[in-house]
C-alpha cells in the first residue's frame, strides 16, 4: 500500500470538499446541512451493500468512493460548525481500534479487560470486543445493554441486533430445535388471528412471526438481512422472467391465467 498517495488522495477529496462548500462554491452543496444530508449516507451505504454483495468490484469502487464523499461532507459539515474536525473523527476510530484489538495491540488501554491468554479466534475476538466497549466505553446513561443498539437501525437490522447482545449477555432462552417450533407456534397464532379477521391481532402475530424468524435465524449463524436481500434478488431475476415470458405470447400479468403465472414462475427457476 502506498501510504502517500492515500493520504493524498484523502486530502484532494476533502479539499475538494472545502471549495464545494466555499461562498463561491456550489449552491446545493452549501445548502446542505448534516441533517440533510443523512438519507443520502443511507442511500449510498445500501448501493454499496448491494455492489459488494453483487461482486462487482468496479462497482464497489464507485459505490465506496460515494460513501467516502458524505462522509467526508458530513465530516466537514461539523467542522464548519466548530463541532468536531476531520482529525478528531479519524483519531477517534484510530484509538478505538487500537484499545478494542489488545491481542493486536498489548500496550492499549485495552489490555486490562482482554481476556486471558489473548482472544485466539474471531468468537473471543467479539467477546473481548463487547467487554472492552462496555468497561472502558460505556459513557453512562445506559437503562439497558439493548440501548447500545442504534434507535434509526431498520426494524429487521434492529431485531437482529438485539437479540445478539441479549444472548451476549447470557439471556438465551431458545435453541435451535425450541425456536423452530416457536415459529410453527407464530405461525399458527397468525392463522387464528387472520381467520378471525382481527386485523390488531394479525399485525402484532406478524410481528412476532418476523421475530422469531430473526432469532431463529441468528441461532442458525445467518444474517437475516443478507438472507432476505439475497432473497430479493433471486425474486427480482425470476419475477423478471415472468415478465418476459408473459410478454412472449403477448399478454400483461393480469391477462394471464393463475396457471400461466405458476408455470413462467417454475420455468424462471
Amino acid at each position: 500500500m502506498d501510504d502517500k498517495n492515500t493520504k493524498e488522495a484523502f486530502g484532494r477529496l476533502y479539499s475538494i470538499i472545502q471549495k464545494l462548500r466555499a461562498p463561491d462554491g456550489c449552491p446545493w452543496d452549501r445548502e446542505q446541512t448534516p441533517q440533510t444530508m443523512r438519507s443520502d449516507l443511507i442511500e449510498e451505504t445500501f448501493e454499496a451493500v448491494d455492489a459488494i454483495t453483487q461482486n462487482d468490484i468496479p462497482h464497489v469502487k464507485e459505490e465506496l468512493g460515494d460513501v467516502f464523499l458524505n462522509t467526508a461532507m458530513i465530516t466537514y459539515m461539523n467542522e464548519q460548525l466548530g463541532n468536531f474536525t476531520a482529525a478528531d473523527v479519524l483519531n477517534e476510530v484510530s484509538d478505538k481500534i487500537i484499545r478494542r484489538h489488545p491481542h493486536v495491540f498489548p500496550n492499549s488501554e485495552g489490555q486490562q479487560n482482554a481476556l486471558e491468554g489473548g482472544a485466539k479466534t474471531a468468537e473471543q475476538v467479539l467477546t473481548q470486543w463487547d467487554a472492552i466497549k462496555r468497561g472502558i466505553e460505556n459513557r453512562g446513561g445506559e437503562k439497558s445493554i439493548l440501548d447500545e443498539v442504534p434507535k434509526g437501525f431498520p426494524p429487521l437490522l434492529k431485531s437482529y441486533k438485539m437479540r445478539k447482545k441479549a444472548a451476549k449477555a447470557g439471556f438465551e432462552l431458545d435453541d435451535k430445535e425450541s425456536a423452530f417450533k416457536k415459529l410453527e407456534c407464530r405461525l399458527a397464532g397468525l392463522k387464528t388471528a387472520a381467520q378471525a379477521e382481527n386485523a390488531q391481532a394479525v399485525e402484532a402475530e406478524v410481528g412476532e412471526l418476523l421475530a422469531s424468524a430473526v432469532n431463529l435465524a441468528r441461532l442458525l449463524k445467518v444474517d437475516p438481512n443478507a438472507a432476505l436481500e439475497n432473497a430479493n434478488t433471486k425474486f427480482y431475476s425470476r419475477f423478471s422472467s415472468v415478465e418476459a415470458q408473459s410478454r412472449e405470447k403477448n399478454k400483461t400479468l393480469k391477462d394471464c391465467t393463475k396457471q400461466e403465472l405458476e408455470t413462467f414462475w417454475n420455468n424462471a427457476q
